[in-house]
């Protein structure tokens, strides 16, 4: 018996009986076209999606991919990672053995002014992945990462938006600044990964919390304990994809046709039925993008 490649599409999981929202996907990062990944989708159940940018061209992508298809809603945003490489020039991102010169703040500021612009459409929902990240960011890109985070919930602000959190080993980071700044009424931290602490901090605040395949790991209860305690009325559900792939498929490609896989290892860890946890993260998902 022949073991199947890691490149391999996961099969098609039982549809969802009430229909999901993939509160985060890359579509432009996926195999195929989008019109096949949508009616994929729309064939398990889920019938709406989230794309979001990650650079300035990527978020141009997604707003046009939003204009053209009804039930695709764009984020767009400049990722915490790609701050430091516009302002110091690694084009391999944020490296920690130090960077060469880059374009500086102004560049900076000009992706900055196209990605305000880009907010302001109607199709564009959210701004966002923004935050920080600490796991690929090096001390030396750290100050363009906050400024770009700071700046991005000032958009998000201005143009009434929702804004999705990239947080990424900063935890206590990203909830200073949201503070320090005032988080925009609609706040969503994209693949949630903090402790069930951090949920009750967060719910406090009213931040959604966005749960993605990582729940489904074995070695991720710290997350399942955080979903266990996150008000079920801020709790969303996400591919990431490619990434994150739930399981039993972990490290083969994701995308938004496999949430039913992650909804119901959710409604297990609330002692919910599937149909109730659909149905919550439905109306959670179009609260929090305002659609």
């Amino acid at each position: 018996m022949s073991r199947t490649s890691n490149d391999a599409l996961p099969p098609l999981p039982e549809p969802l009986r009430v229909a999901v929202a993939d509160s985060h996907t890359h579509l432009d990062m996926q195999s195929g076209t989008v019109e096949e990944g949508l009616r994929k989708a729309a064939s398990v159940g889920v019938t709406t999606v989230v794309q979001v940018g990650c650079d300035v061209k990527g978020s141009r992508w997604a707003a046009e991919t939003a204009a053209a298809h009804e039930n695709v809603h764009a984020a767009v945003a400049l990722h915490p990672n790609e701050a430091p490489r516009i302002v110091l020039g690694d084009p391999d991102g944020w490296s920690r053995q130090g960077a060469r010169a880059g374009g500086g703040e102004a560049a900076l500021d000009d992706a900055l002014a196209e990605i305000e612009a880009l907010a302001a459409l109607d199709h564009v929902k959210a701004v966002g992945e923004t935050g920080l990240d600490y796991f690929r960011t090096g001390p030396e890109g750290m100050a363009a990462q906050e400024r770009s985070f700071r700046a991005h919930i000032e958009i998000a602000k201005r143009q009434g938006k929702a804004l999705v959190i990239h947080d990424r080993e900063a935890h206590a980071d990203v909830l200073r600044v949201l503070r320090e700044e005032g988080a925009p009424e609609r706040t969503v931290f994209h693949c949630y990964s903090g402790d069930a602490e951090m949920a009750r901090e967060c719910a406090a605040a009213g931040y959604y919390m966005s749960f993605a395949g990582t729940v489904t790991f074995k070695n991720a209860q710290p997350l399942r304990d955080a979903l266990a305690v996150a008000p079920l009325e801020l709790v969303l559900v996400e591919t990431d994809a490619p990434y994150l792939t739930p399981a039993p498929y972990r490290g083969r490609p994701n995308a938004p046709y496999l949430i039913p896989l992650t909804v119901r290892a959710m409604a297990a860890v609330r002692g919910l039925d599937e149909d109730a946890m659909a149905t919550a993260l439905a109306a959670n998902t179009a609260r929090a993008f305002a659609y």
